[in-house]
């Protein structure tokens, strides 16, 4: 992720122009500020939602503000839902990002990285059990022997430090040996275990940060494509220049690396086992943690998709651009053509006198025999002169409103959240969780995510029983049996 910036220089003017212009201050310093940071980090932050629908939110906050107002009286918050929600979402305001992603014609809602920031600036104000400073002085030393070791360029210098490490290693297996085992007594363990756990929200923060910028950049390519009048070419080299210097600057490599190394089975693997270790240990327990940093990797997942996402939008708004920068190219040779004939016709009638249009060759004109096509005859069109009549007919409509849309999405989703919690899955543990609503409909769509998927297996020599309810009755159906994976 972007490293932190150092810090800057907070004077007078430069404060004065944060407490007006900076979206955390302001939320800081509102008039209903207790309701806006403790709503919003229990609806977006703890739960590590990116998005949700507007309908979803507004219900919750009116869960929020019927609790609120039994408590202070109902002049506490006077307006709706809809209308805080609105206001928070205002460009004075900037706590909330208001939009419409695509395929959808509902408003969504997510925090602005400014919002998180203040989010977390206040959860570091409560009190700590302890201030743990063993592990960060560890980390720090730890990341201070990588870049040295990472920029020694001397090989003799990097051979002894190796050597220095497995000597190191060799003392340790020997004592092991011997039955000298150090462990880490419980305070260490639980000071490691604070440690991770800040980290590991600070990744998440940090991850809609990204995610900004990197929407920042697309709306700059949007003005400027609405807005370019020059050549074609000037603005794609612009925009592609901007996208890899993004690519390669600091942030992008780092995002680059940190998603190629999430992406790894192996790594998944071996987080998953590690977090139910440590999760497992007294010292841990008794914290009693968050269950939520059991599936931590897959939170990061999901929030590198988004980031992934907005990504992905630069190539569109790019290819929208080409397209409708040649359709504009053809209609204006159109209207140059058009402009041609009809000049031409009005000289027919009376042509001027002397030489009328000369146009220069460019080469030698040479026609070769070969390349004088074959002659082919001409078919003949057979049109039938029918004339059409105007008929009269009772049809039955009900079957145009009663189709019955299947949504892959959902139910690939569906199946995805019960990876997260063991290996492998059959099509059969996914309808006991998600019985079919739609019928055979869709059960043919969970066979046809399983054909399309590169981890989804068929094991004909095993059938299964699947039933599903119908306006008739009880409807059943034997498959092979289909194992979804990870």
């Amino acid at each position: 992720m972007p490293p932190r910036e150092p810090l800057i220089k907070l004077d007078y003017a430069t404060v004065d122009a944060m407490r007006r212009q900076h979206p955390a201050w302001r939320l800081l310093v509102a008039d209903h500020a207790p309701l806006i940071a403790s709503f919003l980090q229990r609806s977006f932050v703890e739960p590590n939602v990116r998005v949700m629908a507007q309908s979803a939110l507004v219900e919750a906050l009116e869960d929020t503000l019927f609790g609120l107002r039994e408590q202070l009286g109902e002049q506490a918050f006077p307006k709706s839902a809809n209308e805080y929600l609105n206001d928070w979402a205002a460009l004075e305001r900037g706590w909330l990002r208001k939009f419409y992603p695509p395929g959808s014609d509902e408003v969504h809602f997510d925090l602005t990285p400014a919002t998180e920031r203040a989010l977390s600036w206040l959860a570091s104000l409560t009190d700590r059990a302890f201030v743990g400073t063993e592990s960060r002085l560890l980390t720090l030393f730890d990341l201070l022997q990588q870049m040295r070791q990472g920029s020694e360029t001397n090989p003799q210098a990097r051979v002894r430090e190796l050597h220095k490490r497995r000597d190191a290693i060799d003392d340790d297996i020997a004592r092991v040996l011997a039955g000298n085992m150090p462990l880490l007594d419980d305070t260490a363990l639980r000071e490691r275990f604070m440690h991770f756990t800040a980290l590991a929200r600070e990744l998440l923060t940090d991850f809609r940060e990204v995610e900004h910028n990197f929407r920042a950049l697309d709306r700059s390519v949007r003005e400027r494509i609405a807005l370019w009048q020059g050549a074609k070419g000037a603005l794609l080299q612009a925009i592609l220049g901007e996208r890899d210097a993004i690519a390669e600057s600091d942030q992008g490599k780092s995002f680059r690396a940190f998603w190629d190394f999430l992406m790894s089975q192996s790594r998944q693997e071996e987080l998953t086992q590690l977090l139910e270790d440590v999760m497992a240990l007294p010292p841990v327990a008794g914290l009693q943690p968050d269950p939520r940093l059991r599936r931590v990797h897959y939170d990061w997942l999901d929030a590198g998709e988004h980031a992934q996402a907005t990504v992905a939008l630069l190539s569109q708004q790019l290819r929208r651009f080409l397209d409708d920068q040649a359709w504009l190219e053809n209609r204006r040779i159109m209207e140059i053509v058009r402009n041609i004939e009809a000049r031409a016709l009005s000289v027919r009638d009376h042509m001027p006198p002397g030489d009328f249009m000369t146009i220069d060759d460019q080469s030698a004109s040479v026609t070769l025999p070969m390349e004088r096509p074959l002659y082919t005859p001409p078919t003949k069109l057979v049109l039938d002169n029918l004339t059409l009549l105007a008929g009269e007919g009772d049809l039955d409509t009900t079957a145009l409103f009663d189709q019955v849309r299947i949504d892959k999405a959902l139910l690939a989703g569906q199946v995805r959240q019960m990876l997260q919690q063991r290996a492998q899955v059959t099509l059969s543990e996914v309808l006991q969780e998600h019985p079919l609503q739609q019928g055979l409909g869709e059960l043919v769509a969970y066979l046809q995510l399983a054909s399309e998927s590169a981890q989804a297996v068929v094991d004909e020599s095993v059938l299964e029983l699947v039933q599903w309810p119908t306006e008739t009755g009880i409807r059943q159906a034997r498959l092979p049996r289909v194992i979804f994976a990870r």
